[in-house]
């Protein structure tokens, strides 16, 4: 029977930021390659094609937020797999009697797998926060616990405290599973080399060593366990992640033209106006879907963009692979140095009161302001110049890397085509 399979996705490994550890290789055991993500290269769209094995155009994932035109809602980070359209990449093997887990991959809630791992925290109504995961079976969190000595923490995992210590955690729940639930197909997320990079930027080689470094170690780690526990090793990079110097505001430009309506509550405060907005941007990264409600305002909204500072390219979503039901009526993709942020407002009093806080729910856009204090450290910045690394776009090559039988199967230079690859792997595991 052949070995047992250990996928390690790491947030943000990208081949160019590898050179600020020329010892990573040596450390962590493997020799890596490039890989060409998905489009857009963020985390929830990556892991569904990988999940998968689908393009975006078939799982439906578009980016790491969902807008409901019903509802008129945005709706970031949610964790349900039923967003994720398609078959998934173990379903053979588990038809086969195998075995599969998903640890901490976005969208994984319900998902058709035996074991899931995934942090899920319950907010009191008056304050505070029961740090708690989201365990299938359900008796796995308690044992997670007793064998790692503590809870997983969300600090680590997002927001300001965000550090290594989210990646440990999910390292030692990993060996444990391994040793113990013994499955035949085993999926991890590694999310803190992200963090770093989006903080100072994938070029301060100094910090980005180091941080190198620890993510080396946990590797060697997982590696030796999986050795002796009999399992093949993959480690793949979601996206690579660019150093950037600029960043555009799109519902700033629409509401200064009209388009995007926001509601003013008592104190100042603005909230956005879906219902009545005939145009708003949804945005991620280096990518923002542009809801436009009437046909007739598509023109005006794609010559506001067109050319614009920081804006690559304005097209309709089938030009880059993406499903017309799930996405924006035009999508913009930012120049390589710039970014999307979610702002409508001009003046901080007119922020809303969740932009200072980590919100990743109720904002209308992925905030990676998130990352940072305001001081006097109560709150989070509003400060969109801070961010110095993001992704999203397809010219920013992943790293990846497989134990030697198990890397000669899976010969590939793209996303899709690994997934495809580790599919027929899978479904020969129990053969």
């Amino acid at each position: 029977m052949q070995k047992r399979v250990l996928s390690l996705e790491c947030a943000g490994l990208g081949l160019e930021v590898l050179a600020a550890c020329p010892d990573f290789g040596k450390l962590s055991g493997f020799t890596f390659s490039g890989l060409t993500s998905v489009f857009p290269a963020v985390t929830c769209t990556a892991q569904a094609t990988f999940r998968t094995g689908l393009p975006p155009a078939q799982h439906q994932v578009v980016c790491n937020g969902r807008y409901d035109r019903k509802a008129h809602k945005v709706d970031f980070w949610n964790q349900s797999a039923g967003l994720v359209q398609g078959k998934r990449i173990w379903d053979a093997l588990r038809q086969a009697g195998g075995k599969a887990g998903v640890l901490f991959h976005q969208q994984s809630l319900g998902d058709s797998s035996d074991l899931v791992v995934s942090p899920a925290p319950v907010h009191r109504h008056h304050g505070g926060m029961i740090q708690a995961c989201h365990c299938c079976p359900p008796e796995l969190e308690d044992r997670l616990k007793a064998c790692i000595g503590k809870p997983f923490t969300l600090m680590n995992y997002w927001g300001p405290l965000s550090n290594q210590k989210s990646s440990a955690w999910i390292c030692a729940a990993a060996v444990n599973i391994m040793q113990q639930d013994q499955a035949d197909f085993l999926a991890v997320y590694l999310p803190h080399l992200d963090y770093c990079q989006q903080k100072i930027g994938p070029q301060q080689t100094g910090i980005m060593g180091r941080e190198l470094q620890v993510l080396a170690k946990l590797l060697r780690q997982l590696l030796c366990a999986a050795d002796e526990l009999g399992y093949e090793v993959l480690v793949w990079g979601d996206y690579g992640i660019r150093p950037v110097h600029q960043v555009v505001y799109p519902n700033r430009i629409l509401r200064q033209y009209g388009l995007f309506q926001a509601r003013r509550v008592a104190g100042g405060q603005t909230y956005p106006n879906l219902h009545d907005s005939a145009a708003f941007a949804m945005v991620d990264h280096q990518v923002a879907h542009l809801f436009v409600k009437d046909p007739c305002e598509l023109e005006t909204v794609r010559k506001l963009f067109s050319g614009l500072p920081g804006v690559d390219r304005v097209l309709p979503p089938a030009a880059f692979g993406l499903p017309v039901e799930e996405s924006g009526e035009l999508v913009l993709e930012a120049t390589p140095d710039a970014w999307f942020a979610y702002p409508w407002w001009e003046s901080a009093a007119e922020a809303p009161d969740y932009a200072t806080h980590v919100d990743i729910h109720n904002k209308i856009g992925f905030d990676p302001c998130e990352l940072f204090w305001r001081v006097p450290f109560l709150s989070t910045s509003l400060d969109c110049t801070l961010p110095r690394g993001s992704h999203g776009r397809l010219d920013c090559l992943a790293a990846v890397a497989a134990t030697p039988e198990l890397a000669e199967r899976l010969k590939t230079e793209n996303l899709l085509q690994l997934s495809v690859s580790l599919e027929k792997v899978l479904g020969g595991l129990r053969g």
